[in-house]
């Protein structure tokens, strides 16, 4: 679930705000729930705050229709889905003299960081990293605001990105193999029928490739592996490597 903030004013995030929110069909249905949530929270005299949800038509909002149509998943730079399903609709919207406030928490300096330096002439606020906030901090908020948590949280997930993220690892897979068995049948047929170049993952012993049919079910440790990033520097890398 990726949102965006974008303020139409000279100095920050304030009174002329935008919150924006990419829906994406292969998100857990909760998400939705969770955006209606924090609407109301935002929200002043019963009133919810308006977040305006942007929708793909070109791939139908779906990162299955992205990978078919491109025949490309993946590769250890970025993932098409985030370009196209994100990025893309996020740019539609923008108007000259933006502030694009981006969520990135306080571990995610380096990315703020290189996201100023691909863009100096946009203007950009990282409101967490200004606070400190790191990521379980942020958790910890929602909670004692009185929110309940995405779904994909509270399943032992830490993002609440699509069903089945082409970015996550061996464990991750694994995971999803167990927790949402259809969905991982359903990406694992795309990918073969993308053929090897699809492949998510490498033996390391032999540096072949493999796809998710030939996972072994005890493959991986999720708790060990990185933390699953989608979103604009995914879609700025596709950007650069295109040029």
């Amino acid at each position: 679930m990726v949102s965006e903030c974008r303020s139409r004013t000279p100095d920050d995030c304030g009174p002329d705000l935008v919150i924006v929110n990419a829906f994406i069909q292969e998100e857990h249905p909760d998400n939705r729930r969770f955006l209606e949530d924090v609407s109301s929270w935002l929200g002043v005299g019963g009133i919810p705050f308006p977040i305006m949800v942007l929708r793909d038509e070109k791939y139908s909002a779906s990162i299955l229709e992205v990978f078919k149509k491109r025949r490309f998943m993946k590769n250890r730079f970025m993932a098409p889905c985030s370009h196209h399903l994100k990025r893309e609709m996020l740019a539609k919207i923008a108007n000259p003299g933006d502030i694009a406030c981006i969520g990135y928490t306080y571990e995610e300096r380096s990315r703020a960081e290189r996201l100023e330096d691909l863009f100096p002439s946009e203007k950009f606020r990282f409101p967490l990293i200004e606070q400190g906030l790191k990521k379980a901090d942020c958790l910890a908020l929602v909670e004692r605001a009185g929110l309940l948590l995405p779904m994909m949280y509270r399943l032992g997930y830490q993002n609440a990105n699509c069903i089945g993220c082409v970015k996550g690892g061996e464990g991750y897979w694994n995971k999803i193999r167990r927790d949402f068995p259809e969905q991982f049948i359903q990406i694992s047929e795309v990918q073969e029928s993308i053929g090897p170049g699809a492949y998510l993952f490498r033996d390391r012993a032999t540096g072949k490739r493999y796809g998710l049919k030939d996972l072994p079910p005890d493959k991986g440790r999720y708790q060990d592996e990185p933390q699953i990033s989608c979103g604009f520097l995914c879609a700025i890398a596709e950007e650069e490597m295109s040029k």
